[in-house]
């Protein structure tokens, strides 16, 4: 008798706790986890038919740009351009820099495509900014430099003690000469086929270049520049601050800064550039985790500057 007395209350707990959880659950499921799920379903949907309106509209822009084969960059004279220039021998100096970081599958194949470059070798300088952690990878792409140099091209082989900034740090030191435009190209990648990942992924950056892009070009909006194989004049750069290591993604801060200063961009589709996607797992996470982070840490920087700026298309 004097067990149960004592037992009765302890197995009678767990009843009367579930018996609240239930209460407090049923208390609050009506009033409020309801309506915020039907609150989240609307903007699911709103933002579904957003998204679908916005592929729509980019199929059926990208379809006239290639019936009519109207690209934006055509209203440039660029023959006329050449001309003026082959006629008058005025080549403007032109700085090609390559930022590198243990770059071991495409340090050649750049370091190669620029030295090759059709432009007077007294008129063009090559900064090769390497940060690598590697070593022996850092001998090889002196080594690479030095080859060229050799052959007459005016490559300057730039390291740091320290990797401050990062790739807009190295960017940053190594800017002193005028670049010739805003021009953005299409990239190809030398690794696609080498396993199931890389092939998605350059599914993917295809369609990002050869339907996003092309249509924020055609369509004179802003689009995002993705920080490899562009060109850039000095102007803007200076007009929008510089480069700024604030953020992962410092390529759209420039990118968005020049923008808000009222400097245009050209998408060339034309032009593929080789460069490398992530092979590994981990590598293409940190990838994807810089891309979705930096933008919203960007955004959240920058929307004042955006809602207050007269100039943005945005």
């Amino acid at each position: 008798m004097r067990s149960l007395i004592f037992e009765e209350p302890e197995a009678g707990i767990p009843g009367y706790a579930s018996s609240s959880l239930r209460y407090a659950w049923q208390s609050i499921r009506a009033p409020v986890i309801i309506p915020l799920l039907k609150l989240a379903v609307i903007l699911c949907s709103i933002m579904s038919v957003m998204l679908f309106l916005e592929r729509v509209g980019m199929a059926a822009i990208i379809l006239i740009v290639k019936v009519l084969r109207i690209k934006k960059y055509t209203k440039y004279k660029l023959d006329a351009m050449k001309q003026a220039i082959e006629r008058n021998k005025r080549y403007p100096m032109v700085l090609i820099q390559i930022p590198m970081y243990n770059e071991k599958e495409v340090y050649k194949l750049s370091i190669g495509a620029v030295c090759g470059f059709s432009w007077p070798t007294d008129r063009l300088i090559v900064q090769v900014l390497d940060d690598s952690t590697n070593h022996v990878l850092r001998e090889l792409v002196e080594f690479e430099c030095q080859k060229w140099m050799q052959k007459g091209v005016n490559v300057k082989y730039v390291t740091r003690k320290n990797r401050n900034g990062y790739k807009a740090g190295a960017l940053k030191e190594g800017l002193e000469k005028e670049y010739v435009e805003n021009f953005q190209a299409r990239w190809k990648f030398v690794n696609s086929e080498e396993c199931i990942m890389t092939r998605l992924q350059e599914m993917s950056l295809d369609y990002h270049f050869s339907v996003e892009q092309e249509v924020g070009s055609s369509t004179y909006s802003f689009f995002g520049f993705n920080g490899t194989e562009g060109i850039w004049r000095i102007q803007a750069i200076k007009d929008a601050g510089g480069w700024k290591d604030r953020t992962t993604v410092k390529d759209m801060d420039l990118a968005v800064r020049a923008s808000l200063k009222g400097w245009e961009f050209v998408f060339v589709g034309d032009v593929t550039v080789k460069n490398e996607l992530p092979s590994t797992f981990k590598a293409y996470r940190f990838q994807r985790h810089r891309w979705s982070c930096g933008p919203a840490n960007l955004l959240k920087k920058m929307t004042k500057e955006i809602l207050c700026c007269q100039i943005c298309k945005i």
